[in-house]
């Protein structure tokens, strides 16, 4: 019998693009955090021997560029098993959408490839697998909120943030991730993209800061890393404590699940730097941002490259009908919730 699960997406809550490494990859910076849009995943093992995938989106590849059949690849020695591994996906999340539909889905299958086979791999193995499969494929393995940092594939699990409503427009187009860090790259050879980021990251009550953001002074990728990281920092710290961090359980039972935390983001104005190179080339993803605005997002963003945007909203009432709204504009908007760790988790197999 086949193991169904649910395949849950994730946002990115700010992404900071850092120096091209020596393995060709990108620094990044960004916090996921997953929420309840999903696809569905059913896997079983037979008789015999090899992958085989099936779907009826003719976008999804089922041969070995499959990040689900990559996954298997190096699983099934993992757990000394053999047979044959089908995986049927039913895509509910955009391809090239920029929520890790694709990377989702190759965790997901790893969890139902143990349940099928009744054997389970260390954490440490089940993620260092995905690590070789993805960079974004580990934090699908925490859920939650998560940071991540390096190429995206460190991953380190925050404290929960309370449940916010959310409304997702997936744009009808795909933007692809390695044309977008290209665009980056190219902008950044211009010089342009550290000058935009030093004004966008300059508070606004410091004097020292206005200067530069006057000047459009360049700086070097370490140092908008620093910046976007004292942002982080700084948000977190505030909105769950509303002080200085500390991890002390009764700081976080007594304010941390107090107002809304990730409401917080407008205030630290931490952005996604895609933004900067997929507005100007597909300029509807702006719109679709600003649409989002106007429909009472108390923040909107692009999600990863794209072209999936998202805006979280003070209530589940206002995501409703903010996504009523959108449809009737002719955009196709889908109201969600974020998810938790626990519920992430739990709702996998369910």
């Amino acid at each position: 019998m086949p193991v169904s699960l649910r395949s849950f997406a994730k946002i990115n809550l700010g992404l900071r693009i850092g120096a091209t490494r020596p393995d060709g990859f990108h620094e990044l910076l960004t916090v996921y955090q997953t929420i309840a849009l999903h696809d569905l995943i059913r896997v079983s093992v037979r008789r015999g021997s090899g992958i085989e995938i099936q779907c009826a989106d003719p976008r999804v590849p089922r041969d070995d560029s499959n990040t689900c059949y990559r996954i298997v690849e190096r699983a099934m020695p993992a757990l000394r098993a053999k047979g044959r591994v089908m995986i049927e996906i039913e895509k509910r999340l955009p391809v090239q959408g920029g929520l890790g539909g694709a990377s989702a889905n190759a965790v997901t299958t790893l969890l139902g490839l143990e349940r099928a086979l009744k054997k389970s791999l260390p954490a440490a193995e089940r993620l260092r697998i995905a690590a070789e499969v993805g960079s974004d494929l580990p934090l699908f393995l925490i859920g939650g909120a998560v940071l991540g940092v390096g190429r995206g594939e460190q991953v380190y699990p925050l404290p929960d943030f309370p449940a916010i409503p959310c409304v997702v427009v997936t744009p009808d187009v795909g933007v692809s991730t390695p044309k977008a860090f290209a665009a980056w790259d190219r902008l950044c050879e211009e010089g342009r993209c550290d000058a935009v980021a030093v004004a966008r990251d300059a508070p606004e009550n410091n004097s020292a800061g206005n200067k530069a953001a006057e000047k459009l002074t360049p700086s070097a990728a370490s140092d908008r890393m620093n910046v976007l990281g004292r942002s982080f920092s700084a948000w977190l710290s505030e909105a769950f404590f509303g002080r200085p961090y500390s991890s002390a359980p009764s700081d976080l039972k007594r304010r941390g699940r107090a107002g809304n935390p990730l409401l917080w983001l407008v205030r630290a104005g931490i952005e996604n730097d895609f933004e900067q190179v997929v507005f100007p080339e597909y300029p509807e993803l702006r719109e679709g941002k600003r649409a989002l605005e106007r429909a009472g997002a108390k923040y909107a963003s692009l999600s990863g490259s794209g072209s999936a945007l998202y805006g979280l909203f003070a209530s589940r009432e206002a995501a409703k009908q903010a996504a009523l709204r959108l449809r009737k504009q002719g955009w196709t908007a889908q109201a969600t919730v974020t998810l938790t760790r626990r519920q992430y988790l739990s709702r996998i197999f369910d």
